[in-house]
């Protein structure tokens, strides 16, 4: 019998995620809601900057969610539809827009961070400097 370790966040995790991703924002100037879910696609962090218009919240947690649903960027999803793959639009939880990203440790996806509030590719930075921050702390280890 093969046994498998789960890796899962830990709440120490999502806060270092969410440090780097909100100085990412607040380098830039970016009012934007960053959503953070577990493998599951439940939430467990959302912080809303200042000045964020609240649209932003729902939009960040469901691009989390659908990285994590299917295990890619939501860029992917973006860029198949806009290659005229529309039964893309069809998937449940497929929110194709760029800026939600898998959190991948040790081959596993662990979960996914979900931005929103300034453009797509700006709320992938800042995703992406959120996972960045968790991946170089656990090479540090």
């Amino acid at each position: 019998m093969m046994t498998t370790q789960k890796i899962i966040l830990t709440l120490d995790d999502v806060k270092r995620i969410a440090a780097a991703a909100e100085s990412e924002a607040l380098q830039n100037q970016w009012p934007v809601v960053i959503a953070i879910v577990d493998d599951g696609g439940h939430l467990l962090y959302l912080q809303r900057l200042d000045n964020t218009q609240f649209g932003s919240v729902t939009v960040a947690i469901e691009k989390a969610r659908a990285a994590i649903a299917f295990r890619r960027p939501t860029k992917v999803l973006e860029e198949n539809i806009a290659e005229g793959r529309l039964h893309y639009l069809q998937l449940p939880g497929a929110l194709p827009v760029e800026g939600g990203l898998p959190i991948i440790i040790d081959d596993q996806f662990v979960g996914a961070v979900g931005v929103s509030g300034v453009r797509s590719f700006q709320d992938a930075q800042i995703a992406q400097a959120g996972i960045a921050a968790l991946i170089s702390h656990l090479q540090g280890r």
